[in-house]
């Protein structure tokens, strides 16, 4: 797969009218993915192991999406097979009132992964953008007036890039997915949460308030993202109408990613190595001597 079609980082500009979220590349059923994410995944365990070992480096991934564009499921199906003990995922939704006493980004500074580790973030800071946007929320914030200016975004775009190249120099690598799905599709999941008794719960009033927003939401997208793309920390735009090939291109980049990372397990010191031999040779007596 050339990831390249679907990788944004300034180089090109991303025009969501012109980007097809209902592609599937080079492959046309499910099944002739399968074994290739299965693989994937096994990869993915390994080297999130190696990575937890070296304690370098850590790994941020931030999943956003319209309603229903697969954010869960993605996190369930691609991130379901590490250890968990080498990953925290957290799900961002309104802000609390501690949360909006504080600056927008400091609720997801607080939970970055720690070197060796993976962050997931469904949703993210990006919200303060895109939600932030759509209904102008900054107006009815507690920010001084001198903050309310119709720059407030461009500010927020340069700024999240900022803050974003100071986690790469700190040892903390972003890769951003936005799960693309049409409005068709978006119609068609809904329905199945309305019409499944174990998927009720799905489905809220606000995800059909958000619904009538749609080209808004589309606008706000397409602008966070060509604002925000850099070459440390792409944009991946996800064609998710279908599930099964957006959690191929994800787990294919998250791959990409760690082999570029190439976390090694730590190599001991021959001092350290000789001492292991003397503690083989004790747990090898300890056998012999038990066998008397």
């Amino acid at each position: 797969m050339n990831l390249k079609d679907y990788c944004f980082f300034g180089n090109k500009p991303f025009v969501i009218e012109q980007f097809d979220p209902a592609q599937t590349g080079k492959f046309q059923l499910k099944n002739e993915v399968e074994e290739l994410h299965h693989t994937n995944l096994l990869k993915m365990q390994e080297l999130q192991d190696r990575l937890y070992a070296e304690n370098k480096e850590a790994l941020l991934i931030i999943f956003q999406g319209m309603d229903a564009s697969g954010k869960d499921s993605a996190v369930k199906h691609v991130m379901g097979g590490v250890n968990p003990q080498g990953i925290n995922v957290h799900n961002f939704k309104k802000p609390s009132s501690e949360e909006l006493d504080h600056d927008y980004m400091w609720r997801s500074m607080r939970v970055i992964p720690e070197r060796g580790k993976i962050g997931v973030f469904n949703r993210s800071y990006y919200e303060d953008v895109l939600v932030g946007k759509v209904h102008k929320l900054y107006q009815e914030s507690y920010l001084p007036d001198r903050c309310k200016t119709d720059k407030i975004f461009e500010q927020r775009y340069q700024q999240i890039k900022n803050y974003e190249r100071y986690l790469y120099e700190n040892g903390i690598r972003v890769i951003k997915f936005f799960l693309h799905i049409s409005k068709e599709e978006q119609k068609k999941r809904f329905l199945e949460r309305i019409e499944d008794d174990q998927k009720n719960w799905k489905f809220s009033d606000s995800d059909m308030i958000e619904r009538d927003y749609w080209e808004e939401y589309q606008r706000a997208y397409h602008d966070a993202i060509n604002a925000t793309a850099t070459r440390i920390a792409p944009w991946y735009v996800v064609p998710s109408d279908k599930k099964w090939f957006g959690h191929f291109i994800i787990s294919e980049t998250i791959i990409d990613t760690l082999e570029k990372i190439n976390p090694q397990y730590p190599a001991v010191t021959r001092e350290r190595k000789e001492r292991l031999l003397e503690f083989r040779s004790k747990l090898l007596r300890e056998e012999e001597q038990s066998s008397f």
